[in-house]
């Protein structure tokens, strides 16, 4: 009769503890996490495809070893391979499996023939036997597992891979067929900004078929220690609030910085993360405070996870559908879409939206929705499009959603938006002047530009919002292309090789912007004697704005 994984393996295999000891192997916290991961694909008739981002000695690895002997070791023709970052770890394993083996119950252990290489070969010396293997390889080399075929297959510690492992892994990947019964689990402790970081972004995204599992230190109960009474600090109390994590738990962190990570709160949270962003925390040279975000992040997701927040887009009618020559009506619609609102709009409250792009190399227009008054960050707009319209339509309702705010567009690579915009009838959108050496004269002119001048500024002002008031960003999106915002070689600050900067550059546009916009309730605001914000007023001559408001596209 056919047993389950989970009664197979803490019923008949062992494993050496901590202690040096022989032992039944029970899934903890952790390994039950990843085990449910598996179960739910499998019972939803998907291959199983798992992408694990671990804290150190949860036994993950060990889980995987124990769920692959199990489906080779009692089924036949099936092949398991599995791959480690250097030849130690691979021998670790190896021996792993050995061990499962050698201390099954004889009634249960299938006949093994003898091999010189890592390699279990279930079988007899007449052939009749399981024909089934566990093969043990090691990293650094593009070509292994390329004449194989494997129904499962362990990727271990792979964002420690030596030489191309991306052109590894792409190999060994076309190497397990599309097929239910067939299982992938790639696992590793973080290692920085890396293609380990990129398929676990991917994942987390809903970009690849790869389910993500966290598996936080403090989710394995044997990391604690008897608390002494001592006074927490602030970011010890924040993590306390945050993971609702116990004096016992704090105690074993402070023990374990201090002994095990030389001091350094750097390298616990890279080896013992508390969250993802954690894990691959930067330690070269980010623009922004990082450890706020980090820990800002860790907030909002408990704050989303208990209270999610309003995602929708807006459906819109347009006067002349043949012509599409006004929207007459929009509406939000909640579900599945671009926008996510943090907080709803509120009467006669002023607002201001600050948008980006599409850009080279870049893939995701952007807009980040301000409320004056407060600067709290209140909705964000996140489309990964080839077409600019689409925005512009959704940042029109949007703008008209939050009482006719003031629009900033970035006019770099694309003055479309503002064009489209302008020929809908929306013209509270931000004026730039530029001074034009033929007339002597300022111009006036619609969209925000990111040069030499303006993008220093933006960049401080973002750095100086982040450290002192990060309570008042609430997109994940952009604050996590925060992390991956550093000084290059050349002292520039820019995203990282791969990385994003559009929603981020359309939150620091909002926060630029916001001198043009009110500070006051709509219905106390006076008329501005500015004459720069005459534009509001149609009926005034004066403040007419430049409709030649396309200039020069500058590289930002």
């Amino acid at each position: 009769m056919a047993i389950n994984t989970k009664k197979f393996i803490e019923m008949y295999l062992k494993i050496k503890s901590k202690k040096a000891k022989i032992v039944p192997l029970k899934l903890n916290d952790p390994q039950m996490k990843l085990y449910n991961a598996l179960q739910e694909q499998y019972k939803q008739g998907k291959p199983q495809r798992v992408i694990v981002l671990k804290a150190r000695q949860e036994g993950i690895s060990t889980e995987v070893e124990a769920i692959i002997y199990k489906k080779t070791a009692t089924s036949k023709n099936i092949n398991s391979g599995i791959v480690a970052h250097e030849a130690q770890a691979t021998t670790n394993l190896f021996n792993m499996f050995k061990r499962y083996h050698e201390n099954l119950e004889p009634a249960l252990q299938p006949a093994l023939r003898a091999s010189n290489a890592k390699e279990l070969i279930f079988n007899n010396p007449s052939g009749t036997g399981l024909n089934s293997a566990i093969k043990c390889m090691t990293a650094g080399n593009t070509s292994i597992g390329r004449s194989d075929t494997f129904q499962n297959l362990h990727i271990s510690e792979y964002a420690f891979w030596e030489g191309d492992k991306k052109a590894t892994l792409a190999g060994l990947m076309q190497a397990v067929p599309y097929d239910i019964n067939t299982m992938v689990v790639i696992e590793s402790t973080a290692n920085g900004y890396d293609d380990f970081k990129d398929l676990w972004d991917k994942s987390f995204a809903g970009d690849n078929d790869f389910s993500p599992v966290f598996c936080a230190w403090w989710e394995l109960s044997e990391y604690k220690l008897p608390y002494n009474g001592f006074k927490l600090t602030v970011q010890e109390q924040l993590l306390t609030d945050t993971y609702n994590l116990t004096p016992e738990q704090i105690t074993w962190r402070r023990w374990c910085i201090k002994n095990n990570c030389n001091g350094s709160e750097t390298t616990f949270k890279q080896e013992y993360p508390a969250s993802p962003e954690e894990a691959f925390i930067m330690s070269g040279s980010p623009v922004f405070n990082n450890e706020k975000i980090v820990s800002h992040i860790g907030t909002l997701r408990k704050l989303y996870g208990d209270n999610p927040c309003k995602q929708g887009h807006f459906t819109y009618e347009w006067n002349d559908t043949a012509t599409n020559d006004k929207i007459k009506a929009f509406n939000f619609v909640d579900g599945k879409g671009d926008i996510k609102i943090y907080e709803d709009v509120k009467a006669r409250y002023p607002y201001v939206i600050g948008a980006d792009t599409k850009g080279e190399g870049k893939d995701f227009y952007t807009a980040t929705v301000i409320n004056n008054i407060t600067g709290n960050r209140v909705a964000s707009l996140r489309m990964q499009i080839s077409q600019s319209n689409p925005f512009t339509y959704q940042l029109y309702c949007l703008g008209k959603y939050y009482n006719e705010a003031l629009i900033g567009i970035e006019i770099n690579f694309n003055t479309a938006p503002v064009e489209e915009l302008h020929r809908l009838g929306y013209y509270r959108q931000y004026i730039r002047q530029r001074y034009d050496t033929f007339t002597k004269r300022n111009q006036k002119k619609y969209g925000w530009k990111t040069d030499g001048n303006t993008r220093p500024l933006i960049i401080d002002k973002a750095a100086d919002m982040i450290e002192n008031h990060i309570e008042l960003f609430n997109d994940i999106d952009m604050l996590q292309e925060c992390i991956t915002f550093v000084y290059d070689k050349n002292g520039r600050p820019d995203a990282m090789a791969g990385k994003h900067d559009d929603a981020l550059f359309g939150d620091m546009i909002a926060n630029e912007i916001r001198s043009q916009q009110y500070y006051v309730l709509n219905d106390s605001a006076p008329k501005p004697k500015d004459p720069f914000l005459d534009y509001y007023y149609p009926e005034t001559d004066e403040g007419a704005v430049d409709d030649s408001y396309i200039d020069m596209k500058v590289k930002r």
